[in-house]
């Protein structure tokens, strides 16, 4: 299972990646995984700040429906266009080019809940 050190977590299965007050969001290796083919992803809370946990989208696999949840209150800055002609990114390079959103941090305190690749690893069993 590929969990990069260098990222936080959440329990929801997503990746967080912090360069300043900049995040970037994708789910992680084990999400795709377990989902399946992933054949949609729906953003349509660019421009909008969210609190924490928040549902900023969906993503779309062939056999279920998921909903995206914030890991830091902020604002969505950008989503990932790619991924409306191609959200097989999401399975083949989900820490790379399958991310899905940045977002502006509004509250750096919230940093401190994310999980690390360790704490991630005993949430799903590794």
């Amino acid at each position: 299972m590929n969990i990069p050190q260098e990222l936080k977590y959440t329990k929801d299965h997503e990746w967080v990646k912090i360069e300043g007050d900049i995040a970037t969001v994708g789910v992680t290796h084990f999400a795709q995984s377990e989902l399946g083919d992933i054949v949609y992803v729906e953003v349509e809370t660019v421009g909008e700040t969210l609190d924490r946990e928040e549902v900023f989208g969906t993503v779309e696999a062939v056999k279920t429906v998921s909903d995206l949840f914030l890991p830091l209150s902020g604002e969505i800055l950008e989503f990932n266009d790619s991924l409306e002609g191609t959200p097989e990114k999401v399975n083949s390079d989900p820490y790379g080019e399958g991310w899905m959103v940045k977002i502006r941090i509004s509250d750096e305190n919230e940093i401190s809940d994310l999980l690390s690749a360790e704490e991630y690893k005993e949430v799903i069993g590794g």
